[in-house]
Order: C-alpha cells, then structure tokens, then sequence
C-alpha cells in the first residue's frame, strides 16, 4: 500500500494485463446486469448480447451476401489514410521550420494554435459550402481537424532539442539548415513520431461527423442509418468498431516506434 500511490512504482506486465481485463470486465458486467435488469429500455441501452448479434448481421449479411461491417471499415480507413498522409506531408514541414526559426514560429502560430482548442466540427457548414458533399470535403475536414494538432507537436519536439546539438554541429562546418536536418530533427523524431500518432488518433474521433455528410459508405454512415431506425444495438456495434479500430492504429503505431526508436519511451 505504501507504493500504491507512488507513480514512480513500476509495476509488471501481468499485472497490468490483469487489471486492464479486469476493468472490461467489470464493465461488461454492469452493462450485461443493468441491461437484465430491465431498468433501462433496450431502445435506449442494447444488452450486450444484442450487439454481439449485431455485429454478426453486420459482419455478414446473407440477403445482400456481403459485409456491411467490412464495406464500412474499408471506406473510413481510406479516407483517414487518405487524410494522413496529407497531414503528414504538409503538417511535418510547417512544423519543422516553426520549431527551426522563431521568426517563422511567432508568424504562423497566431494562425495554427487556436485552433488546438477551437471546435473544428464548427466549421463544418464553411467546408461544405466551400468544398460540397462529395469525398474532397470529408478528407478536408479530417485533414483540419489533425494538422492542427501535428503542427504543434513537431514544432515543440524540435524546439526541445538540446541547443548543444545544434551549437556541435555548427562547431563541426555545418550550415545552420545541416544543423537542423542533421542533428536536430533526427534527435527530435522519436517525439515527432508521437506527434503523428496522436493526429492519427485524432483522425479517429472525426470519423463519424466527417461522413454523416452524404456518405454512402462508412462507419459514419453505419451509424446514422442505424440511429434512424432506432437500431442502438448496430450503433453500439459500430461505435465500438470505430473504439477497437483506433486502439489497434494506436498500438501498431507504437509498437513500430518502439522498433525504430527502441531506446525511446512509447506514447
């Protein structure tokens, strides 16, 4: 009990493991009982089981002889790949030279950090007079919504660099731009690559505003059609799709960090 609030306690795998599990199944629990129970309509709370049934229509249906569930998960990935790797490539850059000069910082983040704590599905309605229904808007808006928080990120990590790195390699004959592309970004890409995997995640959370515009395909739209005809059960199922889908991008993303930065702490 004395390391029980101690955050420096390290505990070990197997017992992390067993209280993440423990966690699930506590709740599954209460849901599972509250649902028995009778105490709240299945309208409005679908036992657990009925989105275990749900899942199971969704993933495939006989009548149509196809995945519902599988079409859906397809379609939002590849807008948020999509997505991605625009954020990336144009999101790496601004922050680099953000983090690079202060001149550049003090001109551009005026323009980039309110929007870290601004709604971003507020300017829904802009996007879509600007950009109409089809699939360019949905990409915009997921594309807004995570390279505000990209930009950001990789300028701090290269703004907390150590200026020693770039003082020795000025000391070494480099040029001040050879010191930030060889010294200072690769000391500041383990938390850049953090940076990627927080805007992919947040990628994730847009993924239902972005496609309740005129998507005929995805997770979004699985979704919506299901609240119109008052299926909560396949709501459930497709929140919890969405939920899964981004602890899963989250955990490769990490693992694969791990493998490129082994001498790195994980996100």
């Amino acid at each position: 009990m004395a390391q029980f609030w101690n955050p420096s306690h390290p505990i070990s795998p197997q017992t992390q493991r067993m209280l993440g599990v423990g966690a699930v199944v506590v709740v599954l629990a209460t849901w599972a009982l509250v649902s028995a129970s009778g105490l709240v309509n299945s309208n409005r709370l679908p036992a657990p089981w009925e989105v275990a049934m749900a899942f199971s229509r969704l993933a495939w249906d006989p009548v149509r002889q196809e995945s519902l569930l599988l079409t859906s998960v397809l379609w939002s990935g590849g807008r948020l790949v999509v997505a991605g790797i625009l954020v990336i490539l144009i999101g790496l850059p601004i922050g680099i030279l953000m983090g690079a000069s202060p001149r550049i910082n003090a001109t551009l983040s005026p323009l980039i950090d309110p929007f870290r704590s601004a709604p971003i599905v507020a300017l829904l309605p802009i996007m879509v007079m600007w950009f109409g229904i089809g699939e360019e808007m949905k990409i915009v808006f997921l594309f807004s919504g995570a390279v505000v928080y990209l930009i950001p990120l990789v300028r701090d990590a290269i703004r907390s660099v150590p200026q020693s790195y770039w003082i020795s390699a000025r000391d070494l004959g480099a040029t001040p731009w050879e010191c930030i592309r060889r010294a200072v970004i690769p000391m500041a890409m383990p938390r850049i690559v953090d940076g990627i995997i927080i805007a992919i995640s947040v990628m994730w959370t847009y993924i239902t505003v972005a496609e309740y515009v005129n998507a005929k395909e995805g997770l979004g739209q699985l979704i919506q059609n299901a609240r119109r005809f008052s299926a909560m059960d396949q709501v459930f199922a497709g929140i919890i799709t969405i939920i899964a889908l981004a602890l899963i991008t989250h955990r490769v993303m990490t693992w694969a960090k791990r493998k490129m930065f082994p001498w790195e702490s994980t996100v």
